[in-house]
């Protein structure tokens, strides 16, 4: 491979290493080697050059370039020597110095590795080229030269250090005087922080027994009212009762108002009694099995007085089969949902309140839905509507009672049942109102066996689809056509479920369910009454006697297992009272 020959010199005595070495580091300054490598190869041809004057040896210095794939810096020292050592001090220092070291019996070669990026310095390699006969006394003198020239501007660079120091230990000095100015700055508010928080809490403990002392007063007034007005009403009902003594129609007309009267002002102490007892934490919830049948037939029937005109329609849907059972407090949950359908008949002067119960987006949930077409909220107000007291101002608020009190209690109890209560409104297109609560646990969840049966019903069908519903759950059915048949089987057989029509022939199933609750030995037997579509009012005595509703339209073994243990749980409860 062509080489490109740099630079030649002859090496003979000790001048001649110096200057070979000189020239090496010149060379690997202008092929472009870095400093570390410069003086690698100048250290090699120092040592190598003193191993061949140690052997009386006189060589010639050949600097070559090699060009290629892989370039590098060839130095090649040539002599006419019979015999030379290529062992020593100087050869295994230029091996480790050097990336190859090839010696033969003429000559040895020192490789150098090069970049092919760099650009070889021609006007050194020139320079070189010119000095090349200069002898090692004039090498010396220009190194002196270049050494005076290194000093007076390390001397400088001296100069410079100092006085940077002495700026450094000034600005050292600012910054140590400004940490001290800073600390007592530091401390001084840590002590006022320290005070402030001590404020803090000593106004919080003030807060804490101001809200104690409200909730107290609360109580106490809410107790003493409640007993007057009782009266109160209790006496209008007197004077109003079939028996009592004629009155005109004037007469009539201002008991009633007073009545009316009377009864709101039991709403509202009731609801400044409740809230109350949600903001002190004595409220804990009772949880059961629900019987959503029930409380939506008692929502229903509460709510449809309430409507003060026909533009209004109030649609109350059935619950769907696929709803899980829903284990809360009964109490509270009708409590919540009374209260925001109470809202929406309120504020929808016209359109529909229409209320809803289905899964919620979690696998343990149940949404209660109230949707209404009334006036809407506002942006701005729907957050503070769950504030106590508060009220948004519109023209229906003005004759439409209340404290303002009833969502922001409907929410506490709602997250008591470990729930949500949350609201989206449209002015003048309607307010959505959702409550989700988990639907819980509780050991009555499964009905307990059933080991014998008891249908009784009129209706052939009827019998037959709850005979097949509850294949699989009793072991044993036993039937009749009436209610006085029934009642009869109940004393003899003593069976563990008695399922009974609402219209029996002989004696309505009311009147049986009536009669078992009175018998001292079949009070406690589980008992469902079979209706029609819509129960009315018999829905809320057949709870409060102790039983459950299972409607003919939707008899399945789904709704049979849930009726039973509707059933099997408020059957327990009324033994207990």
């Amino acid at each position: 491979m062509t080489t490109t020959e740099l630079l030649r010199l002859s090496v003979g005595d000790e001048r001649d290493v110096f200057l070979l070495r000189q020239r090496g580091r010149q060379v690997a300054a202008a092929v472009g080697l870095d400093g570390q490598n410069q003086i690698r190869v100048a250290t090699a041809l120092s040592d190598v050059g003193r191993e061949l004057v140690r052997q009386d040896v006189v060589a010639t210095a050949v600097f070559r370039l090699r060009p290629g794939p892989a370039p590098a810096l060839l130095v090649e020292l040539v002599w006419h020597a019979s015999e030379v050592a290529g062992s020593g001090p100087g050869w295994d220092t230029a091996r480790r110095l050097m990336d190859e070291l090839v010696l033969t019996s003429r000559g040895v070669t020192l490789v150098k590795s090069v970049h092919l990026s760099v650009a070889v310095d021609e006007g050194l390699l020139r320079e070189l080229r010119e000095t090349a006969g200069a002898t090692a006394l004039d090498e010396l003198r220009a190194q002196n030269q270049e050494l005076l020239e290194t000093l007076e501007h390390l001397e400088a660079k001296s100069a410079e250090l100092e006085r940077l120091n002495e700026e450094l230990e000034e600005t050292n000095r600012g910054v140590v005087a400004l940490y001290q100015e800073l600390s007592d700055e530091l401390e001084q508010t840590n002590q006022g922080v320290v005070a402030l928080y001590a404020e803090l809490e000593a106004k919080s403990a003030e807060l804490r027994e101001a809200a104690a002392a409200r909730i107290r007063f609360w109580s106490n007034i809410s107790h003493e009212l409640r007993a007057p007005i009782n009266s109160v009403v209790g006496l209008t009902r007197l004077l109003s009762a079939p028996g009592g003594d004629p009155m005109t129609d004037d007469q009539r007309h201002h008991v009633d108002l007073i009545n009316e009267s009377a009864a709101t002002l039991l709403a509202l102490v009731n609801e400044l009694l409740d809230t109350a007892k949600a903001e002190s934490g004595s409220l804990q919830p009772r949880r059961a099995p629900v019987a959503l049948d029930y409380v939506i037939t008692q929502l229903r029937s509460s709510l449809r007085p309430l409507l003060r005109t026909g533009d209004v329609r109030l649609v109350v849907e059935e619950a769907v089969p696929e709803l899980p059972t829903l284990v809360t407090d009964e109490t509270m949950l009708v409590r919540i949902l009374r209260n925001v359908l109470s809202n929406a008949v309120k504020f929808t002067p016209h359109g529909e309140i229409r209320f809803t119960a289905q899964p919620g987006p979690g696998q343990d949930e149940i949404r209660f839905v109230v949707v209404d077409t009334g006036i809407g909220i506002p942006p701005a107000e729907q957050d503070k509507v769950f504030e106590e007291f508060y009220q948004v101002p519109n023209a229906l608020q003005v004759g439409a009672s209340g404290t303002g009190l009833g969502l922001s209690y409907a929410r506490k109890l709602a997250e008591i049942l470990g729930g949500s209560l949350t609201l989206s409104s449209t002015p003048g297109v309607g307010t959505e109102v959702v409550l989700t609560l988990p639907t819980g646990r509780d050991e009555f969840t499964r009905p307990a066996p059933v080991a014998c049966a008891l249908i009784a019903d009129s209706d052939e069908k009827v019998r037959g689809q709850l005979r097949e519903a509850l294949a699989g759950i009793a072991a044993e059915v036993v039937e009749t056509d009436d209610g006085r048949s029934a009642l009869n089987l109940a004393k003899s057989r003593r069976p563990d479920l008695v399922l009974v029509g609402a219209n029996t022939p002989l004696m309505s199933g009311s009147a049986v369910l009536s009669v078992l609750r009175l018998d001292p030995e079949l009070k406690t037997v589980p008992v469902v009454i079979v209706s029609g579509d819509d129960p009315g009012g018999l829905a809320r005595s057949v709870h409060s006697l102790g039983a459950a509703l299972l409607h003919e339209a939707g008899i399945t073994t789904e709704t049979m297992t849930r009726a039973i243990r509707d059933a099997q749980f408020t059957a327990r409860r009324t033994e207990g009272r």
